[in-house]
């Protein structure tokens, strides 16, 4: 039975999360400070962390990287507020699986639980990392048959990445994919795979940001058994595991200078060596790695070895992001409409005008996993056939335009904002969050409102908490 930890200064949420959980089928523990879920954490083994951006003693970014240090192979959802979704995103640098934002929806986190657990367990018993629809079309790609496509945008970018896809899937070199969080890294290396003489072999993908520095040269490379405290048996790394076939290192730039040292001895070499072991094994590995970071500035800031980015950048792949491709974001939007139906049980069929034209103008920070997860919530709470403004997240509706600039909408709610009462309120709203240690539960009662108030209070006056 797989058990998840809930991690969050707010009692309600965690007695409501723990509650329907439980009824299915999870084993559930409960923290609410940063410091508490630790040491749960080294108690006891969990599936998965659902863990709050704001805690009480510490940063999201902080809880999640000790995480990582301590359960390496845990996943780690968080959870935040809508506005707070740009700081969110960047938790995928340090290694979080998947984000989901307040008011937090049972049916939907549900999915986003059970997708995310499954990932992550493939990912740790080194089996091929394909969505299920990508293994029913690699298990049809036989010779003579028709490579079905992932989904194309149509904008100018998206028609010449598929492009340099379908120039460098055969020809075996290394490659750079870069791109901010969320732009489809794992799905371009996906399809350089697919459309590879290596198709029909493993496809090991591996998240750098995630992989403490201590363990990262036994996932990747393996070690024998007794070479360190914890080693009780021989164990492949990952580059083992996805011999004659791909390796994709997601965050490359994350690897310690020991490990990058190791990697660039692969390339040169074509052989690796376990932790503890006295000989080396040869090994057939094409690899593409993917970041976020600027590599060229790692490397004259010292940080990413010279040798290592030339070897790993024999060419080069550069995603936009989503906001500067608007012609793609309602192919995304119904692809991912299609999805949710599936994944929820619903026949909803389409988006009215006025979702459509927000969708395409919103700013989209976390690009196309943002608006998977917007489409997914909208498609849970559309009880039609049609997608409604109502169904979708203030920020967007109310949000900012795809230059950034505040929206019309944005404006008046702004005017609304600066209003003296207003400016009043959100001020001791502030103060009475801080005086809580941004306990909600606390700073409702101390403002004498009730739990839905001050969610609502917090939404209206763009209180990141």
């Amino acid at each position: 039975m797989p058990n998840v930890l809930i991690i969050d200064d707010d009692q309600d949420i965690c007695g409501v999360l723990s509650k329907f959980l439980k009824k299915n089928k999870y084993e559930v523990g409960v923290a609410h400070t940063g410091e508490d879920g630790l040491k749960e954490l080294s108690a006891s083994d969990y599936s998965l962390v659902l863990c709050d951006y704001r805690l009480p003693d510490m940063t999201g970014v902080e809880t999640l990287q000790k995480i990582r240090l301590q359960r390496p192979r845990t996943a780690v959802i968080i959870i935040t507020g809508y506005s707070d979704v740009k700081s969110a995103v960047e938790t995928f640098k340090y290694g979080a699986s998947d984000y989901v934002t307040k008011p937090l929806y049972p049916d939907e986190l549900l999915v986003t639980i059970r997708e995310t657990i499954a990932k992550n367990e493939m990912r740790n018993s080194g089996e091929k990392s394909f969505p299920e629809e990508t293994k029913a079309e690699t298990r049809n790609n036989k010779p003579g048959n028709e490579l079905v496509p992932f989904i194309v945008g149509k904008s100018e970018q998206a028609l010449m990445v598929q492009r340099y896809i379908e120039l460098i899937a055969p020809a075996d070199m290394s490659v750079i994919i870069t791109g901010e969080t969320g732009t489809g890294k794992e799905f371009v290396a996906q399809s350089i795979h697919r459309l590879s003489k290596r198709s029909d072999k493993p496809f090991i993908a591996i998240d750098c940001g995630a992989l403490p520095k201590e363990l990262a040269g036994s996932e990747l490379f393996g070690h024998m058994k007794g070479s360190f405290t914890g080693a009780i048996q021989d164990k492949p790394g990952s580059f083992e595991l996805a011999d004659a076939g791909t390796i994709f290192l997601d965050e490359v730039g994350n690897l310690s200078y020991e490990n990058q040292v190791n990697l660039l001895r692969v390339l040169q070499e074509r052989t690796i060596k376990r932790i503890g072991a006295t000989k080396g094994t040869p090994i057939d590995v094409r690899i593409i790695a993917a970041t976020n970071e600027d590599l060229n500035k790692g490397v004259k800031e010292g940080r990413f070895r010279e040798d290592l980015y030339h070897r790993l950048n024999e060419f080069k792949i550069q995603l936009a992001p989503l906001r500067e491709r608007k012609e793609d974001v309602m192919i995304f939007a119904n692809h991912f409409l299609k999805k949710s139906n599936q994944l929820l049980s619903k026949e909803v069929q389409l988006f009215s005008a006025e979702v459509i034209a927000h969708l395409t103008d919103y700013y989209w920070h976390g690009n196309l996993r943002e608006l998977n997860n917007v489409v997914k919530r909208a498609v849970l709470l559309t009880s039609g056939e049609e997608i409604q403004l109502d169904s979708l997240p203030q920020e967007i509706v109310f949000g900012t335009t795809s230059t950034g600039e505040p929206g019309q909408a944005d404006g008046e709610q702004v005017g609304l904002l600066k209003s003296i009462a207003g400016s009043a309120e959100r001020q001791a709203i502030i103060e009475t969050l801080e005086k809580a240690h941004y306990n909600k539960s606390k700073a409702a009662e101390l403002l004498k409102i009730d739990r839905k108030t001050l969610y609502n209070k917090l939404r209206l006056y763009n209180i990141n908490v």
